[in-house]
């Protein structure tokens, strides 16, 4: 459609359900008119061309806290921050991209995909995608496309896999008539980030971002991880989430996010296995001292967090298919307990005065305690940056002017789960 058609669809009724179902109804007319934005941005950037619309939202982790490295289970759910894009094909061998929120402008040329030297940044990225679509025999092509978005950086959200997953989609409806499926997605978008951004990911925050509404995923089969949709309507439980950005993060973590895995791996290794999905914890508690002696303490409390935190997620699974949500949120409150008591990833030993996490949570608990409803845990890598808290929406706004009088101002983010991943918005108005 043209830019001027777009516009007129996006004044439909059709359009106006999809934006409550992406948004709630409450954000509906301010992302409306975000679309109109992107639209007319494109226009402007490129002139006026038959234009499609895209959006691919962030993610949060609602339990199965470190265990993806280690063959675990998960469940996450997108949320209602997202990428917006417009993107045309231009009919050369040439990608132009303008990203209004972080500035960019570039150009890429399909004839030159290998990564930058320093292999960091969004061309880098982008170019890992192009390539991952080649590697796997889909098409590529030029196209144009202006992009906007407001997942939060460096709030455990996602906001690199909801880019990736935008890209993903862009490609696939532009060149390859949406043939392939959205978990496809989340692999190149793996290989783009191993490959062209020097960071050993996995496939958690990909596929949460592109499969969309509340996912279930097992990682027994790293290649072929399991992943199922739960069909569980979360704007019916009149609950939001609120991500809360603790403060001042750490120069340097890269040691204690390595220690997880590496000391989960060191426990399976006493039983001559790779991962902790790969033995048992009734084994491990046989041979306690053994192993004790062989992995070291806090090694063999982050296993017996793993094999506990895969059970939680069983069990919450069954409890948003049997619409039981009281067992949902006791299970989201277990399994932050676990982080903080088991995983031991709520603060970092580097520095034990500074506890940014800690205090918010200690805090969230003795407001959750008084109203006698809600969860709350750590959000994502931990040690530094952020946690989640699952509230009634009727108390969101005194949770969050009672944490940011604690926390600093603007520190508080309520969200909602969408039931869309990545999707090209104009297929749907």
């Amino acid at each position: 459609m043209k830019i001027s058609e777009t516009l007129k669809a996006l004044d439909t009724e059709n359009a106006k359900k999809l934006m409550a179902e992406l948004y709630t109804q409450a954000g509906a007319d301010e992302n409306t008119d975000r679309y109109r934005h992107v639209a007319n941005g494109f226009k402007e950037a490129y002139g006026d061309q038959d234009i499609l619309l895209f959006s691919s939202p962030g993610r949060t982790e609602i339990s199965g806290n470190h265990t993806d490295h280690n063959h675990g289970k998960v469940l996450a759910g997108s949320i209602n921050l997202d990428c917006v894009g417009a993107a045309a094909k231009n009919g050369t061998d040439t990608i132009r991209i303008l990203s209004e929120t972080f500035n960019q402008k570039f150009i890429i040329s399909l004839k030159d995909l290998k990564p930058s030297p320093g292999m960091s940044g969004t061309i880098d990225l982008t170019k890992g995608i192009l390539k991952g679509f080649q590697e796997k025999g889909y098409q590529v092509g030029g196209f144009d496309a202006f992009i906007t978005s407001n997942v939060i950086s460096a709030a455990g959200v996602s906001s690199s896999a909801s880019y990736e997953m935008l890209i993903c989609s862009m490609v696939n409806t532009l060149f390859n008539d949406g043939a392939m499926d959205v978990v496809a997605y989340s692999h190149i978008g793996k290989y783009a980030e191993n490959h062209y951004w020097n960071k050993a990911s996995g496939l958690l925050d990909q596929m949460a971002c592109a499969v969309g509404g509340l996912v279930t995923i097992d990682f027994k089969d790293p290649e072929k991880p399991q992943v199922e949709k739960l069909d569980f309507d979360f704007g019916a439980q009149d609950h939001s989430l609120v991500i809360v950005n603790t403060g001042k993060g750490h120069a340097d973590l890269s040691a204690d996010y390595s220690s997880i895995p590496n000391e989960m791996k060191k426990v399976a290794e006493y039983f001559h296995k790779e991962v902790c999905a790969e033995i048992d914890e009734a084994a491990v508690i046989a041979e306690m001292a053994q192993v004790r002696a062989f992995a070291g303490d806090r090694s063999v409390m982050r296993a017996l967090h793993f094999f506990e935190e895969n059970r939680r997620v069983e069990k919450q699974v069954k409890a948003l298919k049997e619409n039981d949500f009281a067992a949902f949120l006791k299970e989201i409150t277990e399994s932050g307990n676990s982080s903080w008591k088991w995983l031991q990833n709520v603060y970092t030993t580097a520095d034990v005065q500074e506890q940014g996490i800690s205090i918010a949570l200690a805090l969230t608990e003795l407001f959750l305690a008084e109203k006698k409803c809600g969860a709350c845990r750590v959000h994502g890598g931990g040690f530094a940056g952020v946690i989640m808290a699952m509230l009634p929406n009727g108390l969101v706004d005194e949770y969050v002017e009672y944490i940011e009088k604690a926390i600093g101002a603007g520190n508080a983010y309520r969200m909602n789960i969408r039931p869309y991943g990545a999707i090209c918005v104009s297929d749907r108005l």
